[in-house]
């Protein structure tokens, strides 16, 4: 058969990015949503999602993608992809409500051979309860990475596809759609594919409990966590692609929602899951890292002083602010007047009580501390001396290392960054 038109149920991040991707390979595309705001902004070509690439690839491919409100216009497809972000609460808990109701608006209008495959993230069990033949119900493990999302729906390592019969060959309008990525595929039991996703998280939770919490003992022994990187990148055993570079806990929402999810489950059955708990009460001991460290460089002499965040994000390169760090200090920072920078994040995310700064260096402006918090590309290229010159104090809390620590001192700053000890410009 020629290439499969594809539908794309939910066009939130995930849907938006999955979809632009599918016309990318040549594929006629069919997105559906039922937030006819949100339709009308991306028929006008405005995406309400950042990520590097995208405006040029939607740009280029957008004559092979309809947008809709209205559920009929996926009557068209060979394969229908549920396709909405499942939003979590503080807990990591799923809610699973909206993803349902979209399945199941999904079923109702699908034509009788087309298929289905749930490629936003469920527990293990759930695609196998949906009403729908296994003969046509598929689930598909997201690759989403917030910051590279492009990136990985254009190139992904592998396929990891969920069936009721992993023996039997899929069925055309998805062999033919996955193999034109060019990747392995890798069919296995519905059960199997939706743990596999969790399991891969669980991974990378503990890669970077492991850089967090050897690189904070650097802090103190006076070693360099950034020496010691390239010796576990060298190691075949970890490899040069490991999450081995230190942060400020997990965050961005979809980590800590498989570890609440395997929690869950090893109460549930009885298993022990320790490591779990533990990886979450480092994860929170790290966010409170550019606190602990204003607290002892500037907040203990002057509890109600000035304040320069820079980046409200959870990371780089993307909108998200679920769970970011930034938030977690600006609300640690209550008694401080705050002034805050970030490229695409409106400052009003976090809260009322903090001022907005057209530019990072208008952010620094009489601050008697500075804090880089998201690694935005852009404040890789602040000058140290352009800091000096426009602080009040002399402290710069960088905990990704955007700045280089030599040049920092050099401009008669204190400086502080994960892995190593804090440098004191000489007076």
């Amino acid at each position: 058969m020629n290439r499969p038109i594809i539908g794309f149920a939910g066009l939130t991040h995930l849907g938006i990015i999955s979809s632009v991707a599918a016309a990318a390979k040549g594929c006629q595309v069919i997105g559906f949503h039922e937030d006819k705001s949100l339709v009308k902004l991306l028929n006008q070509g405005n995406l309400p999602v950042e990520e590097p690439g995208l405006s040029d690839l939607f740009s280029k491919h957008k004559n092979r993608i309809i947008f809709s409100v209205e559920p009929s216009a996926l009557n068209d497809c060979d394969l229908v992809y549920i396709a909405a972000d499942v939003p979590t609460n503080d807990r990591g808990e799923s809610d699973l409500a909206p993803i349902r109701r979209i399945i199941d608006t999904t079923i109702a209008v699908m034509k009788g051979d087309a298929l289905l495959v749930v490629l936003c993230q469920v527990p293990p069990g759930y695609t196998r309860t949906l009403p729908l033949s296994p003969q046509r119900l598929y689930y598909q493990v997201e690759t989403l990475i917030f910051g590279r999302a492009v990136e990985r729906a254009l190139y992904p390592e592998r396929f990891i596809i969920g069936c009721a019969n992993p023996e039997l060959p899929l069925p055309p309008p998805l062999s033919i759609y996955l193999k034109s990525f060019g990747c392995p595929i890798l069919p296995m039991r519905y059960e199997s594919a939706e743990l596999a996703k969790i399991s891969i998280n669980m991974c990378l939770v503990a890669s970077v409990s492991v850089a967090n919490i050897m690189a904070e003992i650097c802090e103190h022994i006076g070693a360099d966590w950034s020496e010691v990187v390239p010796a576990l990148r060298l190691d075949q055993r970890i490899g040069q692609y490991s999450y081995i570079n230190p942060g400020l806990g997990i965050s961005g929402g979809n980590l800590e929602r498989d570890l609440a999810t395997v929690l869950r489950l090893s109460e549930a059955h009885g298993t022990d899951a320790s490591p779990v708990s533990a990886w979450l009460l480092n994860s929170h001991h790290r966010k409170n890292w550019p606190f602990k460290t204003l607290e002892r460089m500037v907040l203990k002499g002057k509890p109600e002083a000035s304040i320069a965040v820079l980046g409200l994000a959870y990371k780089e390169n993307t909108h998200s602010t679920k769970n970011s760090p930034a938030l977690v200090l600006i609300e640690q920072l209550s008694a401080c007047k705050v002034t805050v920078y970030d490229p695409v994040v409106p400052v009003t995310v976090a809260g009322d009580h903090v001022i907005g700064a057209a530019s990072a260096l208008d952010a620094v402006n009489g601050a008697e501390a500075l804090v880089i918090i998201t690694p935005w590309p852009e404040f890789k290229k602040i000058r140290p001396t352009d800091i000096k010159s426009r602080m009040k104090g002399r402290v710069v809390i960088d905990p990704y290392r955007m700045l280089d620590a030599g040049e920092v001192e050099a401009a008669g700053l204190d400086y502080a960054t994960l892995g190593m000890p804090p440098v004191t410009a000489k007076r």
